[in-house]
């Protein structure tokens, strides 16, 4: 009986790709603020502003466009 739920290696591949979207918005953002600052803030900062000041607002709109 088929069945319409995604396999593991389907939601896995899923995860994936959102993790790769993600850590490409991270280093647009790296860049972005490295050239406002005038030097490279580094990764972790990068990722620790990111993740506090944009990743919720990223997350909302991801799944938006997923409903339509």
């Amino acid at each position: 009986m088929p069945s319409d739920a995604p396999s593991d290696i389907e939601l896995r591949a899923a995860y994936f790709q959102e993790f790769l979207l993600e850590r490409e918005k991270i280093a647009e953002h790296k860049w972005l603020e490295s050239e406002r600052e005038g030097r490279d803030i580094g990764w972790e900062a990068a990722l620790l502003n990111w993740v506090n000041d944009h990743r919720s607002a990223w997350k909302k709109s991801r799944a938006k466009r997923s409903e339509t």
